[in-house]
């Protein structure tokens, strides 16, 4: 069975496709108008080996709030797509990650409830056309759409770009370890449903 799915969203403000594959090998296809962004996402797919296309479109001209937002509805939406029923999944990941200056925790269960627990402190800034408070909402959007409990924490970190950048890589690498595959044959919950 292959656990990808294709998302398609088109709002008066945003116009997005994205192709999801979790058992990829960090095969990346990005396009958006938000340079940093794109790095942020091919961070993503390529630390946790998932296949990702995105095309992305939007109303940058009054900020990169919209689009950042919309793609975290698309790529929650693919998320919980590509899991299906979960049977068979390790349900829960955890990663620490280390870039300089800066550590990051995320910790993650592919539950079926939505939540956000986002420790992230950082000024206001702005990486070229990217406001990095965004972020917090585009994890909301990611956890909403996916049925997904997310704990990230920044344990140290000043520089802004590290820390969004391993934002998205221990976020990769707790998922794959969550979506990785056992040979039990049953979803993992006493519910006997995720």
């Amino acid at each position: 069975m292959d656990r990808e799915a294709k998302i398609i969203r088109k709002t008066k403000e945003t116009k997005i496709e994205l192709d999801f594959k979790i058992d990829g090998s960090g095969k990346t296809q990005i396009n958006t108008p938000v340079y940093f962004f794109n790095h942020l996402m091919e961070s993503f797919a390529r630390h946790g080996n998932f296949d990702l296309r995105l095309e992305a479109e939007g109303d940058i001209e009054t900020g990169s709030h919209h689009l950042i937002e919309d793609i975290g509805i698309c790529l929650g939406k693919a998320i919980n797509e590509a899991l299906a029923d979960k049977k068979s999944i390790e349900r829960f990941g955890f990663s620490i990650i280390p870039m300089d200056e800066t550590e990051i925790s995320v910790s993650i269960d592919l539950c079926g409830r939505s939540y956000l627990k986002y420790e992230v402190d950082m000024p206001y800034e702005k990486i070229e056309n990217f406001e990095t408070v965004i972020i917090e909402d585009f994890f909301r959007a990611v956890t909403s759409n996916a049925f997904i409990t997310l704990h990230i924490t920044k344990n140290s970190g000043l520089n802004s770009h590290h820390i969004l950048e391993a934002v998205f890589k221990s976020f990769a690498r707790a998922l794959k370890t969550a979506c990785r595959l056992t040979d039990s044959g049953n979803i993992p919950s006493t519910k006997g449903l995720l």
